[in-house]
């Protein structure tokens, strides 16, 4: 079975992580979304809040995913998953730049590991979960850049609700 790991902070999931995860599911038998604790970033959603939110919005799609938190080095938790491939998703010059020194470390860690890019759709390539809490905040609309779903928890999340 291929397994592939699909890491990020999904703080909140936007459309443009819903993209990755709709053509990532075709490239592995199982796909595990994996989100990150990372308290650094300074959070909206807690770790489990975000992962119930990746699991709700996944829900629908007609394949094998799993969505799991965790707190470790990215190859531990590749490693302790047996993935074989990790994906990554890319908007702009400014994400290769990053994620091409992240590559090359994690490749230095286990070289059985490979990492695959996928360029966001264009429609989706200025969304940034950052953003989409900025606009939130000064009251803009979000709703074309994440579900209703979850443009409803953000915005009572930013208005000072739970």
């Amino acid at each position: 079975m291929r397994i592939g790991l699909y890491p990020g902070t999904f703080d909140p999931v936007t459309n443009g992580h819903m993209d990755i995860i709709g053509r990532a599911v075709k490239l592995v038998d199982r796909l595990v979304i994996g989100v990150a604790q990372n308290d650094d970033k300074g959070p909206l959603f807690t770790t489990a809040e975000r992962v119930e939110m990746v699991r709700t919005e996944v829900m629908g799609l007609k394949a094998d995913i799993v969505v799991q938190p965790f707190d470790t080095l990215l190859m531990h938790f590749a490693e302790s998953l047996n993935a074989s491939v990790i994906v990554r998703g890319l908007r702009a010059v400014a994400d290769f730049e990053y994620e091409f020194q992240m590559t090359a470390m994690n490749q230095r860690l286990n070289s059985e590991i490979e990492t695959v890019f996928l360029m966001a759709d264009p429609r989706h390539q200025a969304i940034a979960s950052r953003l989409v809490k900025e606009i939130a905040r000064l009251d803009g609309k979000i709703e074309s850049f994440v579900s209703p779903a979850v443009a409803a928890r953000v915005r009572t999340r930013v208005k000072g609700g739970n």
